[in-house]
């Protein structure tokens, strides 16, 4: 392994007992194949499952590997009228696994996750039994503070360009502190413990995947 490898792991061996102590479970893989076999392993086969929009679990094959097995999968984005759309997100709501990543991590093992209209993180909060997270260790950060920062700077810009917002951000790279229609940094989510615990699961990557 090359010394970046090496200090991706010994740094996700640290952020996994952090998160152990949140009452999160955390595994470390060091490429996107051994994150799908991971995720596989963790939901049996039968069991119904939602997502939130992600690059990460676009580019790591998660999603095509899902939408290959046997499982009842929940799409959110299949709604054409408000009343399937009610419908869907009940489902997803009751669903057995929730799949999603973060914008970013701690050291320590806290999330940090900024939505729109809470779409993502509600789930995250409460609801499917299991929340999943796949994250590359580029979403690592040193604190919250430094999360949020990552949030609004790195990870907004281009996924309100790639979402077709009218932002700031997305005409400048950078966060304008705006209060657009189109804004998609509505909502500050900090998980710092698992209320039930295992709940959640973190998958880390030793890959820089998503935004």
């Amino acid at each position: 392994m090359t010394p970046k490898q090496i200090a991706y792991e010994n740094l996700a061996n640290t952020m996994i007992k952090n998160m152990e102590k949140r009452r999160m479970e955390g595994y470390y893989c060091h490429t996107r194949e051994e994150a799908v076999k991971k995720v596989l392993e963790l939901i049996p086969e039968g069991s119904s499952i939602g997502w939130g929009g992600s690059v990460t679990l676009t580019e790591t094959g998660v999603m095509d590997a899902l939408n290959q097995g046997n499982y009842r999968m929940i799409d959110r984005m299949a709604g054409k009228t408000p009343e399937e759309v009610k419908k869907i997100n009940a489902e997803i709501f009751g669903s057995d696994y929730f799949l999603m990543s973060t914008n970013a991590i701690t050291m320590d093992g806290e999330l940090i996750n900024i939505d729109g209209r809470a779409n993502r993180v509600s789930y995250l909060c409460f609801g499917p039994e299991n929340v999943i997270i796949v994250a590359g260790m580029n979403k690592v950060v040193h604190s919250v503070e430094a999360g949020i920062a990552r949030t609004h700077n790195v990870a907004a810009p281009p996924n309100t360009v790639r979402l077709n917002r009218n932002t700031p951000c997305a005409k400048t790279g950078k966060c304008g502190d705006c209060y657009s229609p189109d804004c998609i940094c509505g909502q500050v989510v900090i998980t710092r413990l698992s209320m039930v615990p295992n709940r959640i699961k973190v998958v880390l990557v030793g890959e820089e995947l998503g935004f």
